[in-house]
């Protein structure tokens, strides 16, 4: 099928000039790889708004397809792992910044990046799931090897009305922690409680001027935003805490005392998601598939065309999306 076109976001630069459209590419033209595959679900997360937007140095190559995962079925395959027919899902390894993207019909990818649709989901709900929702479990999980235990104390979530902080509240609260949502969109306080958030935190509370430590609070938490908010979360971390970073939407530099970490042994955890270890992947699917309900999936969840991604990519870089949005690549 080498001669069969199909369509594609692409964005291209050239003196200057910036576009983004849907375009027809060949499947001859995809770039090389063991595994093609008729994309069904893409999703649209912060990094491909900035991609998309170009409010952020994200594309590695000219022209190229954003999108930084997938999930669809196999079509063609040269590795024994895959055979046509295989349904799949695809995060990290560079796909939508230096290798072709997830905003496309069909792709080419190696066989080692990717993973078997987890069993219990669809397509859908697994990009539903997708970078951010595999990032989120990334930290619960990173949480749980550093210690954090029920011990009746919170866990608090920053950014939590956004994709990671959406997953992350519902992971949490289902496991039984008593979770507090921080978000500055108090409008968004009745989704946070549906997630299963106990109370909700304006994101001031840790921005604002304090002492290098303050009253214990935090058992643990997840921060999504980084910049002062994660500075700011290291004053009420109760002792022998473990904060899990994965953002940087409110900046990438913090400062802190050296107070948490040598009078509380507060533990900081970076949490990347996109080199991520086999092993590790498929226990993040599985627990994923098993832990995170999908009636409560379904709820913070949008589905959008793929000609309305640049539409919503200024809209999510703004900050004002709620939940997770998937991209119907093929409507």
């Amino acid at each position: 099928m080498s001669n069969e076109s199909f369509r594609a976001l692409v964005v291209e630069e050239d003196a200057g000039t910036r576009r983004v459209e849907l375009r027809d590419v060949r499947v001859a033209d995809l770039p090389p790889g063991e595994v093609l595959v008729k994309v069904a679900y893409s999703t649209l997360n912060y990094k491909d708004g900035l991609a998309v937007t170009g409010k952020g140095k994200i594309l590695r190559v000219n022209p190229m397809a954003p999108g930084i995962d997938f999930a669809g079925t196999v079509v063609e395959s040269q590795s024994s792992a895959y055979k046509p027919g295989d349904e799949v899902v695809l995060t990290g390894w560079g796909v939508g910044e230096r290798h072709w993207g997830g905003f496309s019909q069909f792709n080419r990818v190696k066989a080692g990046w990717l993973v078997p649709l987890p069993k219990g989901l669809t397509l859908q709900q697994a990009m539903a799931i997708g970078t951010a929702g595999f990032t989120a479990m990334l930290c619960v999980l990173a949480l749980e090897r550093h210690g954090l235990t029920n011990d009746g104390r919170e866990v608090v979530v920053t950014g939590a009305a956004g994709g990671v902080g959406s997953v992350a509240v519902a992971l949490l609260a289902r496991a039984g922690y008593k979770v507090v949502a921080s978000t500055g969109r108090p409008e968004e306080a009745d989704y946070l409680r549906d997630l299963g958030a106990a109370d909700i935190l304006d994101r001031s509370f840790f921005t604002k001027p304090g002492r290098p430590l303050e009253s214990e609070r935090w058992a643990g938490a997840v921060d999504t935003v980084g910049g002062p908010t994660l500075g700011g979360i290291f004053r009420t971390v109760a002792s022998h805490g473990v904060v899990a970073a994965c953002g940087n939407a409110g900046g990438v530099e913090f400062t802190s005392s050296v107070f948490p970490f040598i009078l509380r042994s507060v533990k900081l955890v970076g949490v990347e998601s996109v080199m991520v270890p086999l092993p590790e992947r498929l226990a993040a699917w599985e627990r994923l598939a098993r832990d995170l309900p999908t009636d409560v999936l379904d709820r913070m969840t949008s589905v959008i065309p793929l000609a309305a991604v640049p539409e919503y990519s200024e809209t999510i870089t703004q900050a004002q999306v709620r939940g997770r949005i998937v991209v119907d690549v093929q409507a």
